[in-house]
């Protein structure tokens, strides 16, 4: 037996559906294949210990658990004459949950068969027995939809309201509001033209933009953010909340702040017609977007116009409005900025939203894709830049003796995927010029523009998007591939993003010259965390869309719709039914005419004897055949 074999290795595993599991760590070259029955008890995203017991076939098994990922999990209750036990919504916990005995006599009577609950986990499986929980708390009765979006967001390990404590401490500053000393030091722009636009069914504001024309054909246009640092002090009990979520959770129908609402909707909020406290990035500019002057602080503003996106975008169109010179100009200079970026290579990725318009009880009644226009991207090119000149101010100062900051990083793609592309654009008869690793940003926006408005663009996308890093927060600062930047931060939405509420400290002290007391690796441990936040705050966001979708399609079935392949797996292929935005399965099982199987780059399903492809992109007709919203999966079938 080899000294490998013997080793062990901590490692995360990730399990199957089927209860199988692969170990991942930096040590391997690729992931251990963990069999169902050598598991262990182990939990999908645990730390564990493994040894390798097939060096042929790169096989292990967990020797113990090193740590839990979570303790706390959602599911619907079950019962008979001697047992309670939970059944988790999360189809990768490999076991039911059996409910301790006193619990579920305490509960006995708030609860009926197949309610939602949440339990934490008090005894777990040795790899022979159950885990064993308590309840929590009963969240209501499956299918409803304020019980499945709090489940939604209990099970990604969330909170919806705060504690009496944070509310207390958080309307406590909301009553003293402004003083004259917090007026000290500031910069005022109350006077100058300044406003907001957001979603018309936006309630907190995080960042308005002010004009002012100057004499020599410039414009000061001024990125103004609300000041949460100023409210949100380290060392507080709302300071350790907000840290501690990190994230404000947006769903289909509600979001869950990160600050109670009394500051995010309010005094932290540039709501129109009030004086407010913002951290500004200001820059005179001119209308090709030429930066000659930039100018870093504290502020106080006062928003004089609160614009929806579509009424900014009616402004756009028409050139008819309030402050309509304003916003011609701004968006001038915004496309002028645009451009500029596109040309050095920022990527640009077609973004639409996933909406619904639901009735009075939640229910989904119709679908659509909000589509980015010209007045998002107005907003989003300002922001941009305000992110973007933050992060070089510090990046390139020259004070390093304890400089600590916090960057928004987006790595380089995976160069195996990026391969993928490759074989792919040669059979489309693209000529790939890049040798070695490429292809860079610009060479990657050249592929996607080429094939706007042909059917592989979908196939050409999905590889690309496959083969992104995923962005994270950290000290350190590598750049951001996709934006084309050096170096880039977050800094424009400390209401929802807690990095942001660091950058803003941290700033502060960079421009008061201060040393920053805390510790780079304190940072650095944060950066992790708010990383792994977003992630499960994306991860709930997703999960209440497809809720959304299954409930949605629940009267559909039997329909046909057109459809198009967006991904493939070992078992089948997703589709989107592109008349509802919905994805499904078309699952290997119900296609009849053939054996088919993937091939190896996972871009196609291939038919054994008559070598049919289903491809990435391809436009088919789907019926839907079945939706479950336990599991939240709608099933199709090809339609005759």
């Amino acid at each position: 037996m080899s000294e490998k074999t013997n080793k062990e290795y901590l490692c995360t595993i990730s399990l199957t559906r089927k209860g199988e599991g692969f170990a991942v760590s930096e040590e391997f070259k690729k992931d251990l294949f963990i069999p169902k029955e050598k598991v262990n008890g182990a939990f999908n995203g645990d730390s564990v210990w493994v040894k390798i017991d097939n060096e042929k076939f790169f096989e292990g098994k967990v020797l113990r658990i090193e740590s839990r990922v979570k303790e706390e999990f959602v599911g619907s209750l079950h019962r008979n004459d001697q047992e309670t036990w939970l059944i988790p919504k999360d189809t990768k916990v490999p076991t039911n949950i059996m409910i301790d005995s006193a619990s579920a006599e305490q509960f006995k009577k708030h609860f009926v068969d197949e309610d939602i609950a949440l339990v934490k986990i008090i005894k777990w499986p040795d790899g022979k027995s159950l885990p064993v929980a308590e309840i929590v708390r009963i969240i209501g009765k499956a299918g409803e939809n304020n019980t499945e979006m709090e489940a939604i967001v209990a099970e990604h390990g969330f909170k919806t309201g705060h504690d009496k404590k944070i509310e207390d401490e958080a309307h406590s500053i909301n009553k003293s509001g402004i003083s004259e000393k917090d007026l000290q030091g500031r910069r005022d722009f109350r006077k100058i033209t300044t406003f907001t636009i957001d979603p018309d069914d936006a309630k907190d504001f995080d960042d308005a933009i002010s004009f002012l024309p100057l004499e020599n054909g410039k414009f000061e246009i001024g990125v103004h953010i609300a000041d949460v640092s100023h409210y949100v002090v380290p060392g507080t009990t709302l300071d350790n909340e907000a840290r501690k979520r990190a994230t404000s959770i947006y769903l289909v129908d509600r979001v869950i702040p990160m600050l109670p609402e009394i500051l995010s909707n309010n005094l932290c909020s540039l709501l129109p017609n009030k004086d407010r406290l913002t951290f500004s990035a200001v820059f005179t500019i001119d209308i090709h977007g030429n930066i000659s002057d930039e100018w870093y602080g504290k502020t106080i503003i006062h928003s004089d116009r609160r614009f929806t996106y579509e009424e900014v975008q009616e402004i756009i169109e028409t050139g008819k409005g309030d402050y309509s010179e304003e916003v011609l100009t701004l968006d001038k200079i915004a496309k002028s900025l645009r451009k500029e970026r596109f040309r050095k290579g920022s990527m640009y990725f077609d973004s639409a939203e996933i909406k619904f318009k639901m009735d009075e009880k939640g229910k989904p009644i119709s679908v659509y894709k909000k589509v980015q226009k010209d007045s998002h991207k107005l907003v989003e090119d300002f922001m941009l830049l305000a992110n973007k000149k933050v992060a070089e101010k510090i990046f390139n100062s020259k004070d390093k003796a304890g400089k600590i900051f916090v960057y928004r990083n987006h790595d380089l793609p995976n160069s195996d995927k990026i391969e993928d592309l490759k074989e792919v654009l040669v059979k489309f008869g693209h000529n790939v010029k890049a040798k070695g690793l490429g292809l860079n940003n610009v060479e990657l926006n050249e592929v996607i523009n080429k094939f706007e408005g042909m059917e592989e663009r979908s196939l050409i996308m999905w590889i690309i998007l496959r083969s992104m890093a995923k962005a994270d927060y950290s000290t350190e600062n590598i750049g951001h591939f996709s934006l084309a930047y050096e170096s880039y931060t977050h800094f424009t939405s400390p209401i929802r993003r807690y990095p942001d509420v660091m950058v803003h400290r941290l700033l502060q002290h960079h421009l008061l010259n201060e040393r920053v007391k805390e510790d780079k690796k304190e940072y650095e441990k944060m950066c992790r965390h708010c990383s792994d936040m977003e992630r499960k705050a994306m991860n709930a966001e997703r999960e209440s869309i497809k809720f959304k979708q299954v409930e949605f399609v629940m009267d559909k079935i039997g329909q046909t719709f057109d459809g198009i392949i967006t991904g493939i797996t070992d078992w089948g292929m997703y589709v989107e039914a592109q008349e509802i935005f919905c994805e499904g399965m078309v699952s290997l099982r119900d296609m009849k005419d053939d054996f088919y199987s993937a091939d190896e780059k996972g871009l196609a399903l291939i038919g054994e004897k008559t070598k049919k492809r289903y491809k990435i992109g391809q436009k088919i007709k789907i019926e839907i055949v079945a939706a479950n919203l336990r599991k939240r999966v709608i099933d199709f079938k090809l339609a005759e």
